[in-house]
């Protein structure tokens, strides 16, 4: 297993309203995102979410903490996505960011 790809999102939303805000966000992933990754798996529990996904024929695991200033995301990468990785860190960061931005 390859190193895990880890994006940390800052935040100045507080914890609760950064968790409300992703949960709502995920549906847009799956909306707009849909056409390359499929999000098999989705699990809060309180401000944790467990995710399983696959993109490519390629299946990955991960998690997403939610903290008082910022999110940390965490996924597993099979070599295949993990060749991607350098690609995908700031797309994930851009589009995290965009879930947590002041609306």
């Amino acid at each position: 297993m390859s190193k895990p790809l880890i994006v940390t999102i800052p935040h100045r939303l507080g914890k609760e309203e950064a968790v409300r805000r992703l949960k709502s966000g995920l549906g847009a992933v799956r909306t707009n995102w849909g056409h390359v990754f499929a999000i098999q798996e989705e699990t809060w529990t309180g401000d944790r979410l467990q995710f399983q996904v696959s993109a490519l024929g390629q299946s990955a695991s991960g998690s997403i903490d939610v903290r008082d200033d910022h999110v940390n995301l965490v996924v597993f990468l099979p070599w295949l996505l993990a060749k991607l990785a350098a690609a995908i860190r700031p797309l994930v960061h851009k589009e995290g960011t965009l879930m947590l931005e002041k609306k």
